[in-house]
């Protein structure tokens, strides 16, 4: 009710203001606002006309619940006057206000030390002949930062069997104007209740506690409080810390223990807070066999495994907090079943892979290589001349304007001289060791025995009658070598691809 009227009266003046009622004469912020224990200005200056009027007195006063109360008086002859209770926090900003021939233009007021009960609207009244009263107000809002902490419920936590709900956290934000909001944040799965109280100095004190059911899975998680105040964003954590029963599991029976086996143990492991202070091991339907030695959590079985190796194992663990068992049911066989492969560490298992890949990699660029060399080899031997180059046959009547004849027949005989290993070499007919054949002498025959060789178009030789014998197969080398073209000529299969 007292924050509408103060909102009124300023709408009042303003509109007052606006009429001309009053003028321009007082100057006043219309809102203000500060923290509980800072400083604070009220700006009020007097804007004098032409010719100027006496100021006779300013007068500050608090408006509160339709009612005021004089705060501080400030009067040209009688001086400066600041009331209970604001004596001692209240005073003139400029020293000319408290001069024996004081200046009243501006008579700002600081106060120190704010309190939640300085809220309200203040009016500045001015006092003046012959022009009469003239005033203007500010509304004065105080705002308090509250006090945020977060604690526990217990320093322990401890995670009962019954799977109950408890409170783990508070978080508090007291004393605040306006409220606070507050909100959580954690990787648990919880829930969380919210309460605000107002109290009576006009602060509201919100309350937020978070719930959860403590388990061995809620051990050190973090639980992080945000309070959020106006601008400002407040947080605060806190690690939980939650005591529960063992949770036992019993490991090294591999499902493969078999008669004359070595080395073979049970180890007792268990998760707990706090640790576990005793382990006891027992067989059921039966005592531990005597070849066992106990250490701590373990188990050791000297010797070959026997058959007195097999039954149901047990391990009791304790905590302050209680008692949880293990077991595992061992049964021997004669022979090994399914040999456990020896696992490859990790820090060899990926050398191993590095070094396949190194291996893949060199693999890979030398197929690569291989690939490229043949290729670059084929290209070599492939014809890059000129196909157009027509190869004529000479010696033996063949002509580029005729065809290719039927070949000569075979020679009866050829000598070859006996002093080459690596190449015959034909020797002139009519030597010795030449042809023998009729005593006649047959020229077409004669020309059909010359040798077959090749010239380029527009080449120009003269060849002698001299005949020469080879010891090869013309029929092969006109067959397999020359390549018969339309034209007439033929094309060496040799000078398409050397």
């Amino acid at each position: 009710m007292a924050m509408f009227e103060s909102f009124w009266r300023i709408g009042l003046f303003l509109a007052m203001s606006a009429q001309g009622v009053l003028g321009q004469s007082v100057q006043m912020d219309s809102i203000k606002s500060g923290f509980v224990g800072s400083q604070v200005e009220l700006r009020c200056q007097f804007m004098n006309s032409r010719p100027p009027v006496k100021i006779s007195q300013v007068t500050w006063q608090k408006f509160l619940n339709g009612t005021k109360q004089n705060v501080a008086i400030a009067n040209p002859a009688l001086g400066v006057s600041v009331l209970p209770p604001f004596k001692d926090r209240v005073s003139f900003k400029h020293p000319a206000v408290r001069q024996r021939t004081p200046l009243l233009e501006d008579t700002t007021i600081v106060f120190n030390n704010l309190r939640l009960s300085d809220e309200a609207a203040y009016i500045c009244e001015y006092t003046t002949f012959p022009a009469g009263n003239r005033e203007n107000m500010v509304n004065l809002t105080v705002f308090a930062r509250p006090l945020t902490r977060m604690t526990l419920t217990t320093p322990t936590i401890i995670a009962r069997s019954q799977k109950r709900k408890m409170t783990v956290a508070t978080c508090v934000s007291a004393n605040g104007k306006p409220p606070s909001v507050i909100k959580w944040e954690t990787k648990l799965k919880g829930e969380f209740n919210l309460q605000e109280t107002r109290n009576p100095n006009g602060t509201v004190t919100v309350r937020s506690s978070y719930i959860v059911t403590p388990s061995r899975e809620t051990h050190r998680q973090k639980l992080t409080c945000i309070v959020t105040y106006r601008n400002e964003r407040i947080t605060d954590s806190v690690i939980l810390n939650v005591q529960y029963e063992p949770d036992v599991k019993i490991d090294g029976f591999d499902e493969n223990w078999y008669l004359n086996r070595q080395d073979v143990q049970l180890t007792c492991n268990a998760d707990a807070n706090p640790a576990v202070t005793i382990y006891q091991w027992k067989l059921l339907n039966g005592s531990l066999p005597n070849n066992v030695e106990i250490k701590n959590n373990t188990l050791f079985f000297k010797g070959p495994v026997t058959n007195d190796l097999a039954g149901s194992y047990v391990c009791d663990a304790t905590n302050s907090i209680g008692t949880r068992s293990g077991r595992v049911d061992v049964n021997v066989t004669d022979y090994p079943n399914n040999p456990p492969t020896r696992e490859m560490p990790q820090e060899q298992h990926n050398s191993g892979a590095i070094i396949g890949a190194i291996v893949g990699g060199v693999v890979l660029l030398g197929a690569a290589g291989i690939l490229l060399f043949v290729f670059l080899r084929r290209r070599q031997r492939t014809f890059k001349g000129d196909y157009s180059t027509k190869k004529h046959v000479f010696g033996n009547g063949y002509s580029k304007a005729g065809g290719l004849p039927a070949h000569p027949p075979l020679p009866k005989n050829l000598q070859y001289p006996d002093d080459s290993d690596d190449e015959k070499k034909p020797a002139q007919i009519g030597e010795s060791g030449g042809y023998e054949g009729d005593g006649d002498f047959d020229g077409e025959a004669e020309d059909l025995k010359r040798p077959y060789f090749t010239v380029d178009e527009g080449e120009s030789h003269e060849f002698d009658d001299r005949t020469l014998t080879f010891q090869y197969d013309p029929e092969p080398e006109i067959a397999d070598d020359m390549v018969s073209q339309t034209d007439g000529s033929v094309i060496s299969k040799k000078e398409w691809y050397v």
